[in-house]
């Protein structure tokens, strides 16, 4: 999000309709505040193999009053980023038990004759 564009939003004067015409909706709301609008932004470069790679990344805080004027504007970048730690384990997945074996032979003798394409259609009478 341009600083420029930030700075025409004035807060204690701004409202949602203001905000809305001049930045758009917002990414999302925070989960249990529906007066906190953030905006996410990101500048990406194809690196090689064509993955992304992330040059800047901005998050924008808009915060609201229950009447819908503005009453905070929060940037917040890489530096204001916190490390999550990721949980140790795994969750079990329906079939992940079977063997491989059981997995490739496991659908042997599952399918009818009349459903390889030489039986009957389903209104009975022969094609």
């Amino acid at each position: 999000m341009d600083a420029d564009v930030l700075k025409e939003l004035v807060p204690g004067t701004s409202g949602r309709s203001d905000v809305v015409a001049l930045i758009g909706s917002p990414t999302a709301k925070a989960s249990f505040e529906d007066n906190v609008w953030i905006y996410i932004g990101q500048k990406t470069q194809s690196r090689v193999g064509r993955t992304p790679g992330v040059l800047t990344q901005q998050v924008v805080l808009l915060t609201f009053d229950n009447g819908g004027v503005l009453r905070d504007i929060k940037t917040l970048n890489e530096d204001d980023a916190k490390q999550v730690a990721m949980a140790s384990g795994s969750t079990p997945s329906p079939g992940s038990e079977a063997s491989f074996m059981q997995q490739l032979l496991g659908n042997v003798g599952r399918f009818s004759a009349a459903g390889a394409g030489g039986g009957a259609s389903p209104g009975g009478a022969a094609p």
